[in-house]
């Protein structure tokens, strides 16, 4: 079974259709990217995924839950998006990390808001702080920042930052890790360091949806590739045949630069 369902998301602002009518399923442990001019949509329908904006039309489905379903009023209610949102993690293009929190207390933050609710946090309060600080350390530390955990952000090159940010999705334990354009704020000096993490969570079969301008990177890291164009996807399939053997046209104009590059 599919560990994410989309079924005809539509989503517009105002008169503009943004998304036209997207579906696409994903397995767990698989890598999707979605690549695409920009204003394609692409950036509109991870925020779709994460619940920072409501489709008009379709249904998302996790593990078999649906978490949205724009006929059904029960799924939009704002008491339920907290919870819906931890099924997937987010990382920005422009990292969003707080910069008065160091690396330790920006990956940390979530999750002890998360545990203060629960109804058993005053009694083993210690406990579960130092089980969130020791998950901390050692997610920066797989990020290659045991020696920055107490720097703040203005201490960080862009793409520390940008690990740090990395770190502190995964430490919700999300069933997907969504990455949106993770590398283009980032010189190009530092975008190595950050694909060089995403590939090792690939090859640790983590889930993710990767939106990028990075062609390279999209076909190798990638199980499956989708191409939107205006809002829909025009094109999806394994790495080999959409970037070797597209079939749209349109497809083929937009990989020429790559592949001439």
């Amino acid at each position: 079974m599919s560990i994410l369902e989309v079924e005809h998301i539509c989503k517009s602002f105002e008169h503009t259709e943004v998304l036209k009518d997207i579906s696409f399923s994903l397995e767990k442990g698989q890598v999707l990217s979605i690549i695409g001019s920009s204003g394609s949509g692409k950036t509109t329908l991870l925020r779709c995924l994460n619940f920072l904006e409501h489709p008009d039309k379709g249904i998302l489905r996790v593990n078999g839950e649906t978490l949205f379903d724009a006929e059904d009023a029960s799924t939009r209610q704002e008491s339920e998006i907290r919870r819906k949102r931890l099924h997937f993690g987010l990382v920005f293009q422009s990292f969003n990390l707080f910069p008065q929190y160091t690396a330790m207390e920006n990956v940390m933050l979530a999750k002890e808001l998360l545990a203060k609710e629960q109804p058993d946090y005053k009694a083993r309060k210690k406990e579960i702080l130092a089980e969130i600080e020791a998950q901390a350390k050692s997610l920066l530390d797989e990020m290659g920042l045991s020696g920055r955990r107490d720097n703040y952000p203005h201490q960080l090159s862009g793409g520390q930052c940008q690990r740090v940010a990395i770190a502190r999705a995964l430490a919700l334990q999300p069933d997907i890790l969504c990455f949106d354009e993770p590398t283009s704020a980032l010189d190009p000096e530092l975008t190595g360091e950050v694909l060089k993490v995403i590939k090792e969570l690939a090859e640790q079969k983590t889930t993710m949806i990767i939106v990028t301008h990075e062609m390279a990177f999209a076909r190798d890291v990638a199980d499956q590739v989708i191409f939107m164009d205006e809002g829909y996807i025009l094109e999806q399939g394994d790495p080999r045949q959409v970037f070797e053997n597209p079939k749209e046209e349109r497809t083929r104009q937009f990989l020429s630069r790559f592949t001439q590059g």
